[in-house]
């Protein structure tokens, strides 16, 4: 092995679930501090790391990666085969995101040694509690940091490099009739509206799946998550799943004309314009039923947003450098959006200490297949081309 998977096994090797990441923090500090590198911990445990400019005049560019993975406390078994890393078989490996952080850390590494390369300054960022809730990056100082590009280093492809990602709205849609009853006795009073019935046929008009699409992959789509209506009072269980299901259905009342019904969408957009259509859309909808069933039934709709967006920037200076970087590096870039949220997404909104908004990119420094699960793995050589590519990446930015 080399010295950058070596230093990614021994990060590996050391259990770090979310909000647990202490050991693995001390072994990065010190790893640091071993090797001269400015670096501290913040009153939440994020860390942060330095290399002093060797040119200030130029600007500095800042990694991003993060300390915890999914799993829990127990051994990590590291198995090299062949190009391959992976676990025993019992847990995860973690390379989400430890291949991003011994990228990071290996490239700080050898600034620090190179005393002729003219650069503008590295800054690095390792978070906590990503896998969760993401509270590590939202504890960040924003305005201590000084670069205004940030490579997030969490895509789980070499050359993967995504600029834009979908944020998450959660809408919540309700049919309320006005008037129920006995579903046998009143069942021919045409005043007496089902909810149930009312929401199929709304969601029936309401846009399902793709949006919206262009070249970088799908920027907004919907999805209708869950539905919940009639007579399903009364009925305590502990069952989960498909069984829940079926055992609501199953002792819910039939006897009843319904008063109420819900679904449940979640809205996923890397642009705020397209979502705001989307919903414009929906609330038409919405308002032709009203005037369809006045007096009868009413339709509203909440929207909730949990994630923002993360936009594409006009800026194109950095992808542009990424495209020399990939060349120089022998590798193929595939610049895309990703319709899911990343820490990129909070970068995306916060500005830095000149007042700059931060422009994010989310990057690929390995090829990880199966995460989050058991049979998660690593190859080896992907990794070693993925720290060429971060390392040409720097370099070419400040005009090396």
């Amino acid at each position: 092995m080399t010295n950058l998977t070596d230093l990614f096994c021994s990060l590996a090797r050391i259990p770090s679930p979310s909000m647990q990441e202490d050991r693995v923090a001390l072994e990065i500090l010190d790893f640091f501090k071993k090797n001269n590198i400015q670096a501290r911990q913040d009153d939440f445990g994020n860390i942060y790391a330095y290399v002093t400019p060797t040119d200030p005049s130029k600007p500095p560019l800042m990694l991003s990666a993060h300390m915890d993975v999914v799993g829990d406390n127990s051994p990590v078994n590291i198995v090299s085969q062949g190009d391959i890393l992976k676990t025993d078989g019992k847990r995860t490996l973690g390379a989400d995101d430890k291949a991003g952080v011994a990228v990071a850390m290996m490239l700080a590494k050898e600034l620090t040694e190179d005393k002729t390369a003219k650069h503008g300054g590295l800054e690095i960022v390792f978070t906590k509690d990503e896998e969760q809730n993401m509270s590590g990056a939202h504890a960040l100082k924003f305005n201590q940091f000084k670069s205004e590009y940030i490579l997030v280093l969490d895509a789980d492809r070499l050359g993967d490099f995504q600029i834009a990602g979908a944020g998450y709205t959660k809408m919540l849609l309700h049919v309320q009739g006005f008037k129920g009853g006995h579903s046998g006795i009143d069942i021919d009073d045409t005043q007496r509206v089902n909810a149930v019935k009312l929401i199929a046929e709304i969601m029936s008009v309401i846009p399902q799946g793709v949006y919206h699409k262009d070249e970088t992959g799908v920027i907004t789509s919907i999805n209708a998550g869950a539905v919940v209506g009639g007579g399903v009072k009364n009925t305590p269980t502990d069952k989960q799943g498909t069984d829940f299901e079926l055992f609501l259905t199953d002792t819910a009342m039939s006897n009843i004309i319904n008063t109420d019904a819900f679904a449940l969408y979640s809205i996923r957009s890397s642009d705020k314009a397209n979502e705001a259509a989307l919903i414009a859309e929906i609330q038409k909808e919405i308002d032709a039923f009203n005037s369809k069933y006045k007096d009868r039934a009413s339709f509203n709709a909440k929207f909730e947003q949990h994630i923002p967006p993360f936009e594409k920037s006009n800026d194109t200076v950095m992808i542009e450098t990424a495209r020399i970087a990939a060349q120089k590096s022998g590798i193929s870039l595939n610049v895309s959006s990703f319709h899911a949220g990343a820490e990129t997404h909070i970068y995306a909104q916060k500005q830095n200490a000149d007042g700059k908004t931060f422009k994010p990119y989310l990057v690929g420094t390995a090829n990880i297949y199966n995460m989050h699960s058991a049979k998660e793995y690593v190859e080896k050589t992907s990794m070693i081309k993925g720290y060429d590519f971060i390392k040409t990446l720097f370099y070419t930015f400040n005009g090396l």
